[in-house]
């Protein structure tokens, strides 16, 4: 699991071998220590490098250990071991360099990392802290205020950025392990002493208490109910405060709480689940890994309401050109300015340019005639739908991959309105839907697979969690969303208050609770829906028969707003008012 050579007649090569993310375990640290010790030993090794292989150093702790008897060499001595090598090592990062495997760089002499790299401690994601030393090396080495940023968030940073702030000393655009050797041919038979990061003085500023005082209060409001980040913080603050051999105690004691915790594994079960749903089959025996997606170069959206102009945005946003299409000229105006603007803060946020060259835009639907994958975004009205399926079954060039957002309705039946039904799938987003991770790609028994694989990878570059599923009633998420909707009115109806309701969900760690949830999706969408299961009727609320439909328990409250015209953000009031 991690192999040894001598190169340049003096340099130890260790590269780790446990692919796809060549992670930690407990083979490859085992590679590892009897690598270090192999090139300590060798009279002839003046320095090491350490790298991964398929240019991946590595991707961190081997989650599926986890919760098992873990074996093999544990790794924090195993890094401290390198550490107090006398001999100079360099990490070699390539790709990516995250959790155990930055902590893994943090614990050698240098670090070159290739432009392209990505690293981070990521291990809060899984409801975790970096308990290999991270929480108390990276604090001394580029200061507080930006270890606790990286720590709290497990947010990944280039190497441009990680250079800047100080975690590698050098970034190259050539291949990294070959500038990784000569950097360790250079530092050969240098004293080490400056190098070891454990022996930094942790850099703080006079008033750390109210430092942190203020940082956990802002954790506690962005972590929304989790225990990871504010056990971060915890530790951190161990860095500043108390001697290294203290810091690492504590930072043991804070991971024994957070390992066998429920958020924990709620979250390592998320991180495998989102991996799986990638893994999709049909039931014609159609399967992901034998279903080849085309290239989509240029895409159309069609509908520029509040779900039209989220995937227009996260379409661009993924460097595809975009044609977006509205033609209600009020519409049309509000749509251009909203969909800019979102493209402008998109691009604040992470420091780059608008891609606003991507869209362009027209109140004529025949402007698709040459796009190759359409998603249609209009109202939630089967009719409206239908024709413009039928549109663009005559529009469409040979192929174009017809896809609909639409939330509940028969995705089958959109697909008999067009020529090549087999061409056609559901792409169901979730509001505000340039945000939200979440895309349902909705098969039928006519979708093609190839029309499947497409969406999963279109959606997979836009950076969602992309879901396969049957054609039915309500998907998926809508069936998983109806109890809880209802849950939420009956709610109401026994003395709560949207804002209790949104306040108590929040606080449990939603990021939206359920009332403003829907407020930004639009209340009108739901009711439409409700109308054309018979569940409406207007001007019956109050009485018991107001609260049994079908046979069920029924609350009105949803539609009685909606008689009133508010529907929610885009008319200036629904459950809040804006």
């Amino acid at each position: 699991m991690a192999q040894f050579a001598r190169v340049s007649r003096s340099v130890g090569l260790i590269t780790l071998q446990n692919p796809p993310v060549n992670a930690l375990s407990a083979l490859a640290r085992q590679g590892i220590v009897d690598a270090v010790k192999r090139a300590l030993s060798d009279p002839k090794v003046k320095s090491v490098v350490i790298c991964g292989q398929n240019g991946i150093f590595c991707g961190g702790a081997d989650i599926k250990e986890f919760g098992t008897n873990i074996t093999g060499p544990p790794l924090v001595p195993m890094i401290h071991a390198i550490e107090a090598s006398n001999k100079p090592v360099v990490a070699a990062i390539e790709g990516s360099a995250f959790g155990g495997g930055l902590e893994l760089a943090l614990g050698c002499h240098y670090r070159v990392a290739h432009s392209k790299a990505k690293l981070g401690l990521t291990e809060v994601t899984l409801g975790l802290l970096p308990a290999a030393g991270g929480t108390q090396r990276l604090p001394r080495l580029i200061g507080v205020p930006a270890a606790l940023n990286l720590i709290t968030t497990g947010r990944h940073v280039t190497a441009a950025e990680a250079l800047q702030l100080g975690i590698v000393d050098q970034v190259t655009d050539h291949n990294t392990v070959d500038e990784a050797v000569k950097f360790a041919l250079s530092v050969a038979g240098k004293s080490l002493d400056a190098r070891r990061i454990s022996t930094y003085p942790c850099p703080c500023p006079s008033d750390v208490d109210a430092l942190f005082e203020e940082v956990m209060q802002k954790v506690r409001q962005s972590a929304r109910g989790a225990i990871a980040p504010i056990a971060c913080v915890q530790a951190v603050r161990a860095a500043a405060t108390l001697p290294y051999s203290q810091g690492m105690e504590r930072e043991q004691e804070l991971m024994a709480t957070l390992f066998t915790s429920g958020q924990a594994r709620a979250l390592q079960y998320c991180f495998f689940a989102q991996r799986a749903v990638g893994r999709w089959s049909m039931p014609s025996g159609a399967r992901w890994d034998t279903s080849k997606p085309r290239s989509i170069h240029k895409a159309a959206v069609i509908g520029l309401g509040t779900m039209g102009r989220g995937i227009a945005v996260a379409l661009a946003q993924t460097g595809l050109s975009v044609v977006a299409v509205e033609t209600q000229e009020k519409q049309f105006m509000e749509a251009k300015k909203m969909v800019s603007g979102m493209m402008e803060r998109g691009a604040k946020r992470h420091g780059t340019a608008p891609p606003l060259d991507k869209i362009t835009y027209s109140q004529n639907i025949q402007a698709v005639a040459d796009v190759d994958l359409v998603i249609e975004a209009v109202f939630e009205d089967m009719a409206l739908k239908e024709k413009v399926f039928q549109q663009l079954s005559t529009i469409c060039k040979q192929g174009t991959f017809l896809c609909t957002n639409t939330s509940a309705l028969d995705v089958d039946h959109l697909a008999s309105q067009t020529r090549n039904p087999e061409l056609v799938v559901g792409m169901h987003f979730f509001a505000p839907a340039h945000v939200m991770k979440l895309l349902e790609v909705v098969y039928g028994p006519r979708s093609s697979p190839q029309a499947v694989a497409t969406a999963m990878q279109l959606g997979k570059k836009m950076g969602k969690v992309s879901v396969a599923v049957g054609n039915c009633r309500g998907f998926v998420g809508n069936r998983m969303l109806k109890p809880y909707l209802e849950q939420a009115l009956f709610l109401l109806e026994e003395g709560a208050t949207p804002e209790l309701v949104d306040g108590a969900l929040e606080e449990f760690g939603f990021a939206l609770g359920v009332f403003k949830m829907s407020d930004l999706s639009g209340l009108d969408v739901g009711w439409k829906v409700r109308k054309g299961d018979g569940l409406v009727e207007p001007g019956l609320a109050s009485g018991p028969s107001a609260r049994i439909r079908q046979g069920r328990r029924y609350s009105p409250l949803g539609d009685l707003l909606c008689e009133q015209g508010r529907f929610g953000q885009k008319t200036g009031q629904g459950w809040y008012r804006y």
